[in-house]
């Protein structure tokens, strides 16, 4: 114990004999309740815009908690506030209303703990809607100084490690996450008011499917079988189509062992949704009603600022074909288009980690490099070539081609929807093909799932299907560059 106490601070020895003094004199430094009748927000909301006059002949009693955020001692009396994670609250505590015992053991408390007062509500001469306090109780004692008042938790890494620090100090990072679930709440009600089913499906896949990407493995001791985290919810929620679910939809978590960017996080949130009897262009036309849905709900008019651009969400949203956009913006020439190995040679200056080994996989990583950043405003590119597009359908215009988009906002793709590929004897192909694209060392092709061919066999009738990137969604709409900032806890390099 003495060794620990060495390594506290000056400010964290302080706490301590506070604490000490607190527990001489009775009290119980973490109580088990205390009942309120308002929080923070909700005085803020109901009485913030009453006069001094209506609370003075009101005289307003209430019970509510909250964390002390400052503190200004002037003797006998003193102003702080306290605060939740969105709004904070004046309060002003005098002597001679709590008795000077009571004051005494105030004067005890740090910034930092969480309290709850009970008194009646004013406004001081300045105007600000203020408790008097009346009554008070120490809920729980804070430990350790909170970072300085005027710098704050500028620290990224430290705000990341210890999100509960960052949500403390900085009340605009609740506002992300605020927003997040009401974007999340909002997408629910919109599926649910078109009779879409929401589902669970499984998390751990003997076989990992769904999309192009490296999965990771675990390993299951009971059954003795090796797993493989979900990469994408895609295919079991085909089989669900297939057994009749016409309309079905999950909000899942996904893993993907890939390279941590502003863009990318190992374990990220999707919303999935197909529909039978439909196809790409269905989903393109639910996508843009989607967008439009949320932006009017969570913001109130159809277009936002992220960065320095004002992004539009009008209908209809641009399109271009996958081909057309790569002409426009990577300089290519239409000869060279189309000849393989100068396209192959072309896209190692852009991934020399990760070279592409077939034309189609280059024409993506062009896609990615020269492409994205220049489409801000919402663009669907259509038609990529089918040989990245393993599980859609070709396009009745060009068989090379598949019948899939993406929509990229803000130079990052957010949503990807096909006419889902439904026939069994293609798809087995195409996952023959992926096979021997990963036996020459693409470890992102898709595998070899016979039991998804067995499913198809039964009939999955004409189906649209799309996911919908949620943490880069919301980075667009609460304008932060970084996927950190919209996950509560990102994946950190261990200290």
């Amino acid at each position: 114990m003495d060794e620990q106490k060495e390594k506290l601070s000056d400010q964290e020895l302080v706490r301590q004999e506070k604490m000490a003094k607190l527990k001489a004199k009775g009290i119980d430094l973490f109580p088990y309740v205390f009942l309120k009748t308002h929080s923070v927000d909700e005085i803020i909301a109901q009485f913030g815009s009453k006069s001094r006059e209506e609370l003075e002949t009101e005289k307003i009693k209430v019970k509510v908690p909250g964390r002390i955020m400052t503190i200004r001692r002037m003797g006998r009396a003193t102003f702080f506030h306290i605060a939740n994670s969105q709004s904070r609250l004046q309060a002003y505590i005098r002597q001679d209303v709590v008795g000077p015992e009571a004051y005494e053991i105030f004067d005890l408390y740090d910034i930092g703990d969480i309290v709850g007062l009970e008194g009646t509500l004013f406004r001081t001469k300045t105007g600000e809607l203020t408790v008097l306090v009346e009554n008070f109780k120490l809920l729980a004692k804070c430990f350790h100084p909170l970072p300085e008042k005027w710098h704050g938790l500028q620290d990224v890494e430290l705000r990341y490690r210890r999100r509960y620090l960052d949500l403390i100090m900085n009340p605009e990072v609740a506002q992300i996450f605020l927003l997040r679930s009401k974007m999340i709440a909002l997408m629910r009600k919109f599926f649910d008011e078109r009779g879409y089913i929401e589902v669970e499906t499984p998390m751990m896949h003997p076989i990992p499917g769904g999309a192009a990407a490296r999965p990771f493995k675990t390993f299951h001791n009971a059954l003795g079988l090796e797993l493989y985290l979900r990469i994408a919810p895609e295919l079991y929620l085909k089989r669900l189509v297939i057994g009749g679910i016409e309309k079905v939809y999950e909000i899942n978590r996904n893993f993907r062992n890939e390279g941590i960017s502003s863009e990318h996080n190992p374990e990220f949130t999707m919303l999935e949704f197909y529909q039978a009897y439909s196809d790409y262009y269905d989903m393109l036309d639910l996508t843009e009603e989607l967008l439009v849905y949320l932006c009017e709900n969570l913001l109130g008019r159809d277009e936002l600022t992220y960065g320095d651009q004002i992004i539009s969400f009008r209908r209809p949203f641009r399109r271009i074909k996958f081909r057309e956009a790569l002409l426009q913006y990577s300089g290519l020439s239409p000869s060279r288009f189309d000849r393989p190995e100068e396209i192959i040679s072309f896209a190692r200056n852009f991934s020399p980690e990760k070279e592409a080994i077939t034309y189609g996989k280059a024409l993506d990583i062009v896609f990615d490099k020269c492409v994205k950043p220049h489409l801000i405003q919402p663009t669907f590119v259509l038609n990529p070539p089918r040989e990245i597009s393993p599980l859609a359908k070709a396009s009745r215009d060009n068989p090379e081609e598949a019948e899939r988009f993406e929509l990229i906002i803000a130079g990052m793709e957010i949503a990807n929807a096909f006419t889902e590929l439904n026939d069994p004897a293609d798809q087995l192909a195409r996952f023959e093909q992926q096979l021997e694209a990963r036996k020459k060392g693409d470890e992102e092709a898709h595998w070899l799932d016979l039991d998804y061919i067995q499913a198809l066999e039964y009939g999955l009738p004409p189906t649209g299907g799309e996911g919908i990137g949620i943490d880069r969604l919301t980075m667009i709409f609460t304008n932060r560059r970084s996927i950190r900032e919209v996950i509560l806890f990102p994946l950190l390099r261990p200290k």
